[in-house]
């Protein structure tokens, strides 16, 4: 019975982090709050990873973790940005706001009913467009023009919805014993976390944004390849 529930627990957490940092957002604490987002990431990784070695996926863990998804990395790292950023900018701020986590949803509502390729995501998921956004809205106060920022924002919106495929890493296999060092790898994470408040976060922000480029890059490639194919048939 606790091994049916376990993946379960690891999304309701991941939901609970989305809440927290969107109250840690209101209050001001950035970087706590992009903490949250982040180590929301790692139990969103392990849901879906520990469902799957149990043998205990179902049709409830699959729009739980959706609904997650949406509180967790759609509307918390807008509510991040909009603190750290847009609400210098007004409407056009709300407007912005607004279009990061209805992306996120029209992205997760597409790979409920299209999963995809095997192998490949088709779109930046959103797991990974919250937690770039998340840790980019710290970079803030680095810059003195925001709009870049925005602009940013605008377009991980659009590649959450996109054709452009992005690997999925699922078949990256984890030993059933694993699953017991789970919570221990996770407080390890959280006491870093809270140990270098300003840069775990904007560290975790390289990663992700190569990943996001990653997917933009082969598309690009594939696109320049399928334009140069007819070409070398006519020689």
């Amino acid at each position: 019975m606790f091994a049916k529930a376990l993946p379960s627990c690891f999304t309701v957490g991941n939901l609970f982090l989305g809440v927290i940092s969107i109250i840690l957002a209101i209050q001001h604490s950035w970087q706590y709050a992009a903490i949250m987002v982040i180590i929301g990431m790692l139990l969103d990784g392990l849901d879906g990873r520990v469902a799957r070695m149990l043998n205990t996926q179902s049709e409830f863990g699959k729009e739980l973790d959706s609904l997650s998804d949406v509180i967790s990395f759609g509307v918390a790292p807008a509510i991040i940005m909009y603190g750290t950023t847009l609400s210098e900018m007004g409407p056009l701020g709300w407007l912005v706001t607004a279009i990061f986590p209805i992306c996120g949803a029209l992205r997760l509502a597409r790979f409920n009913v299209h999963p995809g390729e095997p192998g490949y995501f088709i779109g930046l998921p959103i797991t990974a467009a919250g937690g770039i956004l998340a840790t980019m809205a710290l970079y803030s106060d680095m810059l003195p023009n925001k709009v870049a920022l925005m602009i940013a924002m605008l377009f991980l919106s659009y590649l959450m919805i996109s054709q452009v495929k992005y690997p999925t890493f699922k078949k990256v296999g984890l030993p059933k014993s694993a699953i017991w060092l789970a919570p221990l790898f996770l407080i390890m994470i959280a006491v870093a976390a809270f140990r270098f408040p300003h840069e775990l976060p904007k560290v975790m922000f390289v990663p992700l944004a190569l990943y996001a480029i990653y997917g933009v890059k082969k598309s690009l490639e594939l696109k320049r390849k399928d334009n140069e194919d007819p070409v070398e048939e006519l020689k």
